[in-house]
Parts: structure tokens; sequence; C-alpha cells
């Protein structure tokens, strides 16, 4: 596995994982990574929270042996976390009913970021979230 940083346009991180529930443990410490290059320290836990539930959920979803995880510093004081995978099924944010353990994942991200999308592609989709940093 690489990590690659791109010099140009927005700042940003990249990795290709596998599409096991352990790559969101390195996708978590690439949003953190991230965010103290940018000096971003206090958007950094809830980043890698988001990005944990949009790992799971290509994990759960997705088609191929891989996914992508990329984190780009859209503008000052935003940071955009993004997961693509090669399935077409588009996320639904839903509300579990009483004691389900699943469905709440994309709720949390709903809650802690600014805003949220998935963008469609002719492979699949790219599901992201966008923080903004406090103070």
């Amino acid at each position: 596995m690489t990590t690659t940083s791109r010099p140009t346009g927005h700042p940003g991180y990249s990795q290709t994982l596998p599409r096991d529930p352990k790559s969101a443990a390195t996708a978590r410490r690439l949003v953190r990574t991230a965010c103290a290059a940018w000096g971003l320290h206090g958007t950094a836990e809830n980043g890698a929270l988001v990005v944990s539930e949009l790992v799971a959920n290509a994990v759960r979803h997705a088609r191929r042996e891989s996914i992508r995880v990329m984190v780009e510093r859209t503008a000052p004081r935003t940071v955009r976390v993004a997961v693509a995978d090669f399935s077409r099924a588009l996320p639904e944010l839903c509300t579990p009913k009483g004691d389900e353990e699943g469905g709440r994942g994309l709720a949390l991200v709903a809650e802690l970021a600014a805003d949220w999308g998935t963008k469609e592609r002719p492979w699949g989709k790219v599901v992201w979230a966008e923080l903004e940093a406090r103070g």
C-alpha cells in the first residue's frame, strides 16, 4: 500500500485499501495525518469517525476487492473525506428501529459533517463528507 499526496490543486491524501473491515484503522490514520499536516487538529477525530463509517459501508456493499480513501482540503478550514468503491448502489439514510445495531452510520455522518453526498461514476460511486474546522 502506498499513500500519495498531491502537490497541486487542493492538497490531498489518498490510499487504495483492501475491502476489509481492518482498513478502517488505516483510513482513520490517513485522516488524522492529513488534518495534522494542515493544522486542523480539531477536525481529525470527527473526520476519523466519518471515514470509519464510509469505509464500513464500502466494505459491506462494494463488489471488488479494494476501495479508495481520499482526504482533501477543499477550503482553508474544510476537510473532505471520501471513499470510492465499485458498487453503484447508493447509500440511504435510514432510521433504525429500537435496538437494531445497524443503520446508524449515515446518520452519524450527517450529524458530524457540514455536508455529505454521493457522486455516481460509471464504475461505482464516491461517498463524501465535508467537515468544517471550528475556531
